[in-house]
């Protein structure tokens, strides 16, 4: 699994020659041209991505469907995380992520589906599961797979939030590409 700080992505997106908040207008954009749809389950950036896609006129050409699902049940009722994987490995978990992107592309029937789970603090997490960690995960008819983000403890919360969503559209658009 690859793992990305908040270094990294600042650095994919120099490299890429995007700017952090355009990115939802080059997804919106790109997604169009290709008449891709895109869909989102959030837990940790709560509906941010699907914010951040909507303020983008003309994205209803290409977003149908984001689901908020803070908690294990909504997880679990609508996405179709299983409940062994919740209770194994818990909410914040690769697995989690890729379960919660198959369900939303599932129940939205997107070409890519994107999803986060994290602790975005400043209370909440373990040495195990430190706040700023992020688990970006995502879903297309080539399978399914998931990110790890390490964001930082010292970060705010919406410092968190904030570079979680650029990263998960990064990857959507990256995955746009491949179309």
């Amino acid at each position: 699994m690859v793992t990305l700080t908040a270094q990294d992505i600042m650095e994919l997106f120099q490299k890429n020659t995007i700017e952090l908040s355009k990115i939802e207008e080059l997804v919106v954009e790109r997604f169009t041209e290709k008449e891709l749809k895109l869909a989102t389950a959030e837990s940790c950036t709560g509906g941010l991505i699907s914010e951040r896609i909507t303020r983008v006129s003309g994205a209803s050409a290409m977003f149908d469907c984001g689901v908020c699902s803070y908690a294990n049940e909504i997880k679990e009722k609508v996405l179709g995380v299983r409940h062994d994987t919740l209770q194994i490995l818990g909410a914040v978990s690769a697995e989690t992520a890729m379960q919660m992107a198959e369900g939303v592309k599932k129940l939205s029937g997107a070409d890519i589906a994107v999803s986060t789970t994290g602790i975005a603090g400043p209370t909440g997490g373990t040495a195990q599961k430190p706040v700023g960690l992020v688990y970006l995960g995502v879903c297309t008819d080539a399978g399914a797979y998931a990110i790890q983000l390490l964001l930082g403890e010292e970060n705010s919360r919406d410092y968190i939030r904030a570079m979680a969503s650029s990263a998960a559209l990064f990857t959507a658009l990256s995955e746009a590409v491949k179309f």
